[in-house]
């Protein structure tokens, strides 16, 4: 049994009884994460148990709209998108063509294309036209792309939240690194600038939670928009 640097031993098998109490069989996920692989992209997709919780909070949030920054492949794609009514849209932004064409694929073959709008290229780039063409005021807001731009996001997810928009930014632990003031890591630094962004925005209310999982050791910022 492997763990990532930062896993407490058995941590994995820990994710895999609770995925098989409470996860029915996905085959379309299961597909998209052998594609991803087969393909070669980054192992960052989420695990099923976070995807899991990605769909209940948009549940819970009673989200029609979702931004989402950063699809990779679009396994948390379909999670967010199978959480929408079927005349929900959901947004989702992928800098990487190639990854891109490979979300594209996935997504249609887990049966939402219908509910996603998957936009190719930088999303700095993208953000102002998902704006003028008055997609948003968007339900829940998921930053999972290039951390030194999580401060940049954040900007534009309170641009294009309403009162009550949900705000999810994953990845903010990094195995403790988050701790480092002094990191040479853009990674590391534009995590720090976002939660301190986050934390002096008077329309925000927040909390962080670490995880620990099949992933590792790592974390996520929720906030909600006054």
């Amino acid at each position: 049994m492997s763990n990532a640097p930062g896993q407490p031993p058995a941590c994995t098998a820990v994710d895999d009884w609770f995925a098989g109490l409470f996860l029915p069989p996905n085959p379309a996920l299961d597909a998209a994460l052998e594609a991803n692989a087969a393909a070669g992209l980054p192992p960052h997709d989420i695990s099923p148990l976070q995807g899991a919780f990605l769909q209940l909070l948009a549940r819970i949030a009673g989200a029609r709209r979702i931004l989402e920054i950063g699809t990779l492949g679009g396994t948390s794609t379909i999670w967010l998108a199978r959480a929408l009514p079927a005349d929900g849209c959901l947004v989702t932004l992928e800098a990487d063509p190639a990854h891109a064409a490979i979300a594209r694929a996935n997504i249609a073959a887990a049966g939402v294309a219908g509910r996603v709008v998957l936009r190719q290229g930088a999303a700095l780039m993208l953000l102002p036209q998902v704006e003028a063409d008055r997609l948003g005021p968007f339900d829940l807001v998921f930053i999972d792309a290039d951390k030194p731009n999580n401060p940049h996001y954040l900007d534009w997810a309170l641009r294009l939240a309403r009162p009550g928009t949900v705000i999810l930014a994953d990845n903010v632990v990094r195995d403790g690194a988050v701790l480092d003031a002094a990191s040479a890591d853009d990674r590391v630094q534009g995590v720090r600038r976002f939660a301190e962004m986050v934390a002096a925005e008077p329309r925000l209310t927040a909390t962080a939670i670490q995880t620990v999982g099949a992933k590792g050791w790592d974390g996520f910022v929720l906030a909600v928009v006054a």
